[in-house]
């Protein structure tokens, strides 16, 4: 059985997760719980952990994923092996069909080249080509593209460098949304968003780089993340 604090932190990281593609930060916890520092959520994360709800990914930047959720989040009911892929046998026909449609949902979008997850660069560089992703990913109404990562400064929200980032073409955030944002009309990286009157702030995901306040006509939003593919 989870704790409140337990069940509270599984519930807004599997939120974010489900929106974003990838996980919040141990700030974003610490905020949203409303814990006074991170050694609260450390501990909470290792609970569930060891409780098999989680897993930490190894050599990645408090990545985490989702192994489990309990039944009041919707989950299986506790005894229950999950379904796994199972070599040498024929698949169902049942199973085969929801295969296949999952395959077919498969689409590809652009790829247009690299864009900043540092100090800001161009954009889009000289980078024809697509790349096919789930259909899952693309999310809501509008286009989508793909940009290779350069860069470290949203590590901390799982995003490496060298992954390849999904957006949906979009011109609004929300505060606390991943996005594109292009900078003085031609520079442009990836940055998470927030407003504050008439300024923007575009904060990175790694203490080692100072959050950018920027005046509101200086910045404007290209797309918000919605997924993430990596290649090992």
């Amino acid at each position: 059985m989870l704790t409140k604090k337990q069940l509270d932190l599984l519930q807004f990281i599997n939120t974010r997760l489900q929106r974003d593609g990838v996980p919040p930060s141990f700030d974003e916890m610490k905020e949203a719980l409303d814990l006074r520092s991170k050694s609260g959520i450390h501990r909470l994360i290792t609970a569930l952990e060891e409780r098999g709800f989680i897993r930490r990914l190894a050599h990645r930047a408090r990545a985490i994923e989702i192994v489990k959720l309990p039944e009041s989040m919707g989950g299986a009911p506790f005894g229950f092996t999950p379904r796994v892929i199972e070599g040498d046998r024929p698949t169902p026909p049942a199973r085969a069909q929801a295969v296949s449609a999952e395959l077919n949902s498969a689409s590809e979008v652009p790829l247009l080249g690299r864009i900043a997850a540092g100090e800001p660069i161009q954009a889009v560089d000289d980078a024809p080509g697509g790349i096919t992703v789930p259909g899952a990913m693309l999310t809501g109404q509008g286009n989508h593209y793909a940009l290779e990562v350069k860069g470290d400064s949203m590590i901390d929200a799982g995003i490496n460098d060298g992954d390849v980032v999904v957006i949906r073409e979009t011109g609004q955030a929300d505060n606390g949304d991943i996005v594109v944002a292009q900078v003085d009309g031609y520079e442009a990286t990836l940055k998470r968003f927030h407003k504050k009157g008439e300024m923007i702030i575009l904060e990175a995901a790694n203490e080692a780089y100072e959050p950018r306040v920027l005046p509101i006509g200086q910045v404007k939003v290209q797309g918000r993340l919605v997924g993430l593919i990596r290649t090992y």
